[in-house]
């Protein structure tokens, strides 16, 4: 049975940063395209970035701007996602969501459609 936890999430000040966390189980981490996506209610989700399986490098949605920094350990089989210079704007539940190397879909998957699991998200507020 596979399983996404996300953690991290919580109150803090524009300006601040966060580092939230996705441990997955019950998945071949190595195989997996590991994404970030946001929502807030009554919208799409909205991509974030994805890891990237031949490295350990990531790629970003535009609006990131450098603010925000995705990295995994695949002995532990975590995503990460530092979250820098938040803005009320960055208000949302965080998601974290899995996508198999062997869906033909292109890369780098923006798309939440090309997530098979998903965690069940970690409200981020940005308030002062």
């Amino acid at each position: 049975q596979v399983q996404l936890v996300e953690s991290g999430g919580g109150l803090v000040q524009p300006g601040g940063s966060l580092r939230l966390s996705c441990a997955a189980s019950g998945l071949d981490f190595r195989d997996y395209y590991m994404g970030w996506f946001r929502q807030v209610p009554g919208k799409d989700r909205e991509w974030i970035g994805v890891t990237s399986i031949i490295s350990n490098g990531a790629s970003y949605a535009d609006f990131v701007k450098g603010r925000f920094d995705i990295s995994k350990d695949n002995s532990k089989k975590t995503v990460f996602l530092q979250m820098n210079n938040l803005t009320p704007e960055d208000t949302a539940g965080y998601y974290c969501g899995a996508s198999s190397r062997r869906f033909t879909r292109p890369v780098p998957r923006r798309s939440a459609h090309d997530y098979r699991y998903w965690g069940q998200g970690t409200q981020v507020t940005v308030a002062s």
